[in-house]
């Protein structure tokens, strides 16, 4: 039995200069930032290698870009590792944008269709609501549930729900900037070891959102979606899919909804995932993967120098 599953980061992974080394020393990983290159129509690479930051930072270059880092690192895995997804993985995951990696990862979507498909949904997060109007908290150390109820406390007929629920006591907020504010102040007095406001350019996974999940729901209903090599575990259930038709109504609903990753590794874990390889950008989920599985092993690959890493990581998964 396959005991290893590949990660995918989201947003807040990314930093200018990630996979200049793996395009420079590997052809199958520059092939890659040259097709999201075309898919877009301009040099995204040359911002993602030289910056600047704050054009890195934009949403709509931080989503495909930080997809491009992911795939890239995958196919050297794929050519320099001999690791084959459809084989060597029992499951993929992705933290909200890790989602769309971890479907063109098992070849549910390409990686041109993805590559547009986050550059609209970059595009569209940012114009739902005007810059000012909303916000995001990280609440840390409080459980899930009671970063609920501080959120519902906090509403006051404004809108603020649970964004992420990352694992190891730590849960994001988002909405209307008042009411996030006033949830870190209820956080502080419900006993939360630290909560503050995230330096963020709008408010990701809440209902404020709507309008880019309908503008996702036009876009994902003009390309195709094929059944995944591997199950997907949708941030939106905690659990896996497979079915097209499915994989795009989680995806737009996902716009909205709340990032189920505590859960959604804590199903994994149940299904005897052992190894976890978080593929592309940072140590993000690495590390959250040690404070919900007990005993897992976290292996990040996102530079040559982690290849070997990861191949042995499989190696150990395959037993």
């Amino acid at each position: 039995m396959m005991t290893a599953a590949f990660t995918f980061p989201g947003q807040g992974s990314q930093a200018v200069g990630m996979g200049k080394a793996l395009a420079e020393t590997f052809p199958a990983a520059r092939a890659v930032f040259d097709e999201v290159d075309d898919a877009l129509g301009e040099k995204l690479s040359t911002v993602i290698w030289e910056g600047p930051a704050d054009a890195l930072q934009l949403t709509e270059n931080t989503q495909p870009a930080l997809m491009a880092m992911s795939l890239a690192t995958l196919r050297v895995l794929e050519t320099e590792a001999g690791i084959d997804l459809a084989r060597d993985a029992a499951f993929v995951a992705g933290h909200s944008l890790g989602e769309y990696s971890a479907l063109a990862a098992a070849r549910s979507l390409s990686i041109v269709d993805t590559a547009r498909l986050l550059r609209i949904r970059g595009t569209a997060m940012q114009k739902a609501t005007p810059v000012g109007v909303g916000a995001m908290a990280a609440l840390l150390g409080l459980d899930y549930d009671t970063a609920v109820a501080v959120a519902n406390e906090a509403a006051q007929g404004e809108v603020c729900q649970a964004a992420n629920d990352n694992g190891g006591g730590q849960v994001v907020v988002s909405g209307d900037k008042a009411a996030v504010e006033r949830a870190v102040e209820i956080a502080k007095a419900k006993g939360a070891r630290r909560a503050m406001l995230l330096q963020v350019s709008a408010p990701f996974h809440c209902s404020l959102m709507q309008p880019a999940a309908d503008a996702m729901a036009e876009a994902l209903g003009k390309v195709t979606v094929n059944k995944p090599v591997v199950p997907v575990v949708a941030n939106m259930l905690a659990s896996p899919v497979t079915d097209p038709d499915e994989i795009r109504k989680r995806l737009v609903e996902q716009v909205t909804g709340t990032v189920r990753w505590r859960e959604s590794i804590a199903y994994m874990a149940s299904q005897g995932v052992t190894h976890f390889l978080e593929i592309g950008s940072g140590k993000v989920l690495t590390g959250l993967v040690k404070r919900i599985a007990d005993g897992a092993v976290g292996v990040a690959v996102g530079g040559p120098a982690d290849i070997a890493a990861a191949k042995d990581a499989i190696a150990a998964a395959r037993g």
